[in-house]
């Protein structure tokens, strides 16, 4: 393979430069959260509020996250399991518990993709007035015993098909057709909107700030989403991070990561707030899947002769951005699988597809053939998302803080940064990681736990 270090391990692959580097990461950062998850809480929590905060969260305790799991990759040129181990033996347990969750996060994920492609193929072949149908279309859909399960297979062969080809052939190559579409369709959709009657309010509400509406609630939300949008604590960066090159600074690259993700989230919002105004004179009232396929087609039929087309640029835009996260996913895992059982790439794809293809389709099955079955009072696919989100990429943070902060000492990934020049803010990001990061991480898991309860 083009562009390769050399591990203990076995030859490993490396970015052909520093801005397939900041695309690939910037592509798994950017996700379905930026789209259903993040236009929703700006709008509940006062617009421009929730978008200063959001972006103090993304570029100070994000922008330190990612510069740590980056330079752990990169120093020790494995992924997760084996990056942990080789700063310290004891500490080998967190690179599994981190490995676990791309490995839980990825059948459900496939299954929403799914969702995606359907969406996509129905607004090229189907009348928007049956789209919008409220929850009637989309419901049938879920609970398809056929359909929903093809679906579910085109958007894994899709993201397979890509990691298939490794990390230079498909990957980069990937990401850098699906990174630059999916901003340049995005702009487009946001710009047509803007200009549409009925938008200025929404354009109103979403950009200009409203201090009333600060809230411990807000904060703790907005906080919470930088975790979401950026890829972190689920073993991505430092998988991504081992394939880097030393010459190649991280400092800068970390920083147009961060960049990239919130100028993502914040179109986004440009794209859904406003065009929600549009069609019901008030922001999204709701996220996740009842917004993008109930809400967003009930919008799009407003707009009447642009329905189609704009539903077809809006669905393809996600999908995009569905499917660069996905391949990220299932390229750390496949990099788990390589570097800790030395398995061939190929193999290690198989095994891999075989697991996939078995938990997405039990994960889907929750909307059909057990419709009816529940893991603790919820749905399959909500479950796993909890427990992954909501609790064990918190637990991952939080400990990876601890581990590098005051187990190893912060000083081993200073020196590995500095292979690339000198780094001012060394001290800051120090105080970052040991003491102000495991705080609000903290702060995420409690509030998590504590909604869970009801309280």
């Amino acid at each position: 393979m083009a562009n390769e270090q050399i591990t203990e391990n076995a030859p490993r692959a490396t970015w052909t430069s520093k801005w397939t580097f900041v695309i690939a990461a910037a592509a798994s950062a950017v996700g379905l959260g930026n789209f259903w998850r993040f236009p929703y809480l700006a709008a509940k929590f006062g617009g421009g509020t929730f978008l200063i905060m959001y972006a103090i969260f993304v570029f100070t305790v994000g922008i330190s996250l990612l510069l740590l799991e980056t330079s752990l990759g990169r120093n020790t040129g494995l992924s997760v399991v084996g990056a942990f181990a080789r700063i310290n033996k004891k500490s080998k347990w967190l690179g599994y518990l981190a490995a676990a969750v791309p490995f839980v996060i990825g059948p459900y994920y496939f299954v929403v993709g799914g969702w995606v492609c359907k969406y996509v193929a129905a607004y090229i072949s189907t009348s928007p007035e049956i789209l919008a149908n409220g929850s009637n279309y989309f419901n049938a859909f879920q609970h398809s015993e056929l359909s929903s399960y093809v679906w579910l297979g085109v958007f894994m062969g899709l993201t397979f098909l890509v990691v298939a080809f490794g990390v230079n052939g498909g990957i980069e190559r990937g990401n850098m057709i699906m990174m630059p579409t999916l901003i340049v369709v995005a702009i487009a959709i946001a710009i047509y909107i803007s200009v549409q009657p009925g938008s200025s309010e929404g354009i109103k509400y979403y950009f200009v700030p409203d201090w009333s509406v600060m809230s411990p609630e807000l904060i703790i939300n907005a906080l919470s989403q930088t975790f979401y949008t950026l890829s972190l604590a689920m073993g991505i960066m430092v998988t991504y991070g081992s394939y880097l090159k030393r010459r190649e600074p991280l400092t800068k690259s970390v920083c147009q990561i961060g960049g990239f993700s919130f100028g993502v989230s914040l179109i986004a919002g440009a794209i859904i707030v406003p065009a929600a105004f549009m069609a019901f004179g008030t922001a999204p009232t709701s996220a996740g899947p009842s917004l993008m396929f109930i809400t967003l087609p009930q919008v799009f039929l407003s707009m009447g002769p642009v329905a189609t087309s704009m539903g077809i640029l809006f669905f393809v835009l996600v999908l995009f951005a569905a499917l660069t996260s996905s391949i990220s996913v299932v390229e750390t895992c496949v990099s788990i699988f390589v570097d800790n059982f030395h398995m061939r790439r190929s193999k290690s794809i198989i095994i891999l597809l075989i697991y996939m293809v078995l938990f997405a389709a039990f994960v889907n099955s929750g909307y059909n053939f057990l419709s009816t079955g529940r893991i603790f009072g919820m749905e399959f696919l909500d479950f796993f998302d909890f427990v992954t989100n909501s609790i064990m990429m918190p637990i991952v943070a939080l400990a990876t803080c601890i581990v590098v902060g005051w187990v190893v000492k912060p000083n081993l990934l200073i020196v590995e940064i500095e292979l690339s020049g000198y780094f001012r803010f060394k001290t800051i990001w120090t105080i970052m990681i040991k003491y102000v990061c495991p705080i609000l991480i903290t702060l995420i898991l409690i509030s998590n736990v504590a909604t869970a309860l009801g309280d």
